[in-house]
């Protein structure tokens, strides 16, 4: 149900197929009332013998979530016998299935069979997410993924026409976090919002996306590859090993300018004076790529800056060899860290200012994106 909530929210227009399983457990006017349209249920109920035909001509893609056992190898032997397995074999859209069952029933042979056959003949089958399952079952893969996962496989069937398919992209997100002690480190208040959201809204535009995340607030995309780091050294080496082969290279995490020049093997013990912390520099990421970069690359950074804003990011434009810069302020109501809105100029390498009103990072990071397959449709 969350799932038609957010397709309907999404400006979707949704038409719910109930099986007569899915109606032992909601019934359909809980449907009608979150997408406000009527709700199918009966391949032969009078007046709706031709339903299967219309339903499936109108149907950009078809999401059945959540997808038996059952219906997975009904649908992978072409049986028609219900109203949703006759709008499968009627139609020619996309096909998203979402399977969710026992863990036994999952890895049985004939489930995998059946997987296997229904995705040659070109449906996309999610792999079940890992989670409890029914009272004394356990834990294990069967859980239907979450709703926001399911939403992001749908944008990415519909998605098309974009320049970002197939291309190679690195998104780092989040802050970093410099050791002072075993249990104390130098940070900053960055969530990874918004590089999770340029992560996610790329992949569903088709890119073949790596997440490299620091610390972050929020859950990480399990529909994306991400590499875990925690120090600025490790984000370092993680953009290296990815870099030489990426198309796009976004760089929207906060990695720490300073770390302390010498981490205590122990606990620095609370003394009525304050210990004495000498730091050092961090290795600046983005101009460490600059030699390492691949040929026509688009290369993507972040400042965020709480005085002399243009002048400081025109100076990073440069001095980092980008070919967009997005500046926002620190201090500004809506903007900057641990937000889910931001306000941000974007400047390019012709020096261009493009001031922008506030709104979510969501969209801002659908926006980011247009300029990037601009600069990639240009070279």
């Amino acid at each position: 149900m969350w799932l038609a909530r957010l397709l309907t929210q999404a400006g979707a227009e949704v038409d719910v197929v109930m099986t007569r399983g899915a109606r032992e457990f909601v019934g359909p006017i809980t449907f009608e009332a979150v997408t406000g349209r009527p709700v199918h249920t009966d391949i032969f109920g009078p007046g709706h013998a031709l339903d299967h035909i219309r339903l499936a001509r109108e149907a950009n893609v078809i999401v059945v979530a959540p997808a038996t056992a059952d219906f997975v190898g009904r649908a992978a032997h072409g049986l028609a016998d219900d109203l949703l397995a006759a709008i499968l074999l009627a139609g020619e859209s996309k096909v998203l299935l979402v399977p969710a069952m026992n863990d036994r029933m999952w890895s049985h042979a004939q489930t995998r069979r059946n997987v296997a056959q229904a995705r040659s003949l070109g449906y996309e089958i999610l792999e079940p997410a890992e989670g409890p399952l029914a009272v004394g079952e356990g834990s294990g893969p069967g859980r239907m993924p979450e709703p926001e996962e399911i939403m992001s496989h749908i944008g990415r069937l519909l998605e098309s026409g974009t320049s970002l398919k197939g291309k190679r992209i690195i998104v780092t997100a989040g802050a970093t976090r410099e050791p002072i002690d075993p249990v104390r480190f130098i940070s900053n208040h960055s969530s990874g919002k918004m590089g999770v959201a340029l992560a996610r809204a790329a992949w569903r535009r088709g890119g073949d996306v790596t997440l490299i995340a620091g610390h972050v607030d929020i859950p990480i995309p399990t529909e994306i590859p991400t590499l875990s780091t925690s120090t600025v050294e490790e984000m370092s080496r993680a953009v290296a090993e990815k870099l030489p082969t990426a198309d796009v290279l976004i760089m929207a995490a906060a990695p720490a300018d300073f770390r302390p020049a010498v981490q205590a093997s122990e606990k620095i013990k609370k003394l009525r004076s304050a210990p004495k912390l000498e730091l050092e520099p961090t290795e600046d990421i983005l101009e460490s790529t600059i030699s390492k970069r691949k040929k026509k690359s688009v290369i993507v950074g972040f400042a965020l800056e709480t005085t002399d804003g243009i002048k400081n990011a025109k100076e990073k434009l440069k001095s980092k060899d980008l070919d967009l810069v997005v500046l926002n302020d620190a201090k500004e109501s809506g903007a900057g860290f641990g937000v889910d809105t931001n306000r941000v100029t974007v400047i390019g390498r012709n020096g261009k200012h493009e001031e922008l009103e506030l709104m979510s990072k969501t969209d801002l990071a659908e926006l980011l994106l247009d300029r990037v397959e601009e600069e990639l449709r240009g070279r």
